[in-house]
């Protein structure tokens, strides 16, 4: 039969043991716990090996989004792939400080022109200061999930459909702006906000669609316009350049031909002296003659002027004044 005193001094070594190990508590470098003594707030637990007072001190729950896997009954229990993702609001004791996606759902919104949209945005949060998360707010998720829809709200029916189509980044970068400021009053910090979706109506899709057809058209005509003008201009000049260059040939041309001549003329007068005249005055009646000849080359009968002899007569006196002068 055991002795008595062995059997308490087990039982109380047990005991201590016991209440040894109920104080202890390990905190993963990704957590954090908040300690309440009597319901008063004591610290915050932080990674690593922490003693409490078992039956004293006890963890003080907060209410945030937890993934069914992260459960070890949920891992046992074979979760199927879709509720591995599915997220949903859990009190728990061990505060994840990791950064964390909130999906708000999606709501209809209002534009500027009365245009109802459907949109959803994906928020980016972490914890930062869990005493502030867990004393200043009741439910963090819900009220940012709130905030987050009612200013969705306001900033798009500040803008126009087409303005609310085309500025995602503007209004990601309010959205953040507004919402890490009420953020941090309650122990967390809002790193990025993204517009998931942004959907119209079916009609005003079908409207959008002839609308950006119409100006594809448009924007085609006008180039198409402005091609051919610039071709009837670049013809244009170079038409003008063309009779530019064909009047400046034909003027030099002249030019020099005029040149030519003036200087044969000197000559002939150098040569001639005063029997000039005479000799001009025989060109010009052979010429005269020439021209009426070929006026009436097509008739069968050429009525000259004059006696032909007279034009033999130039044309002997012509040679006889370069023989002359010869």
């Amino acid at each position: 039969m055991l002795d008595t005193g062995l059997v308490l001094t087990l039982f109380l070594a047990a005991v201590v043991i016991a209440f040894i190990f109920k104080g202890i508590v390990v905190i993963r470098s990704s957590e954090r716990m908040v300690i309440e003594r009597f319901g008063n707030y004591v610290h915050t637990l932080e990674a690593g090996i922490n003693f409490i007072i078992p039956f004293v001190d006890k963890p003080r729950e907060f209410i945030w989004k937890k993934a069914p896997s992260d459960s070890a009954l949920g891992r046992l229990l074979g979760e199927s792939n879709d509720n591995l993702y599915n997220t949903h609001l859990a009190a728990t004791a061990r505060i994840d400080i990791r950064e964390t996606v909130l999906d708000m759902p999606s709501q209809t919104v209002f534009t500027k022109d009365n245009v109802s949209v459907h949109i959803n945005a994906l928020l980016y949060i972490e914890i930062t200061n869990p005493h502030d998360a867990v004393y200043r707010i009741a439910n963090l998720p819900n009220a940012i999930e709130k905030l987050t829809q009612t200013t969705l709200r306001s900033l798009v029916g500040e803008m126009e459909l087409d303005k609310t189509l085309s500025s995602r980044e503007q209004i990601n970068s309010r959205l953040q702006l507004i919402l890490d400021e009420a953020a941090d009053d309650w122990g967390a910090k809002v790193k990025r906000v993204e517009i998931q979706d942004l959907e119209v109506p079916g009609e005003i899709q079908a409207a959008m669609e002839k609308q950006m057809r119409a100006e594809r058209d448009k924007r085609a005509a006008i180039l198409e316009a402005e091609g051919l003008r610039k071709a009837a201009i670049l013809k244009a000049e170079g038409e003008k350049a063309s009779a530019v260059l064909v009047a400046e040939g034909n003027r030099t041309a002249r030019v020099l031909e005029a040149d030519g001549e003036k200087e044969a003329l000197n000559k002939l007068k150098e040569a001639l002296g005063d029997e000039f005249s005479q000799y001009l005055l025989a060109v010009r009646y052979l010429e005269t003659m020439n021209h009426i000849g070929a006026q009436t080359a097509g008739d069968k009968t050429i009525f000259m002027p004059m006696d032909a002899t007279a034009t033999l007569g130039a044309i002997g006196g012509i040679q006889e004044l370069f023989k002359g002068k010869s």
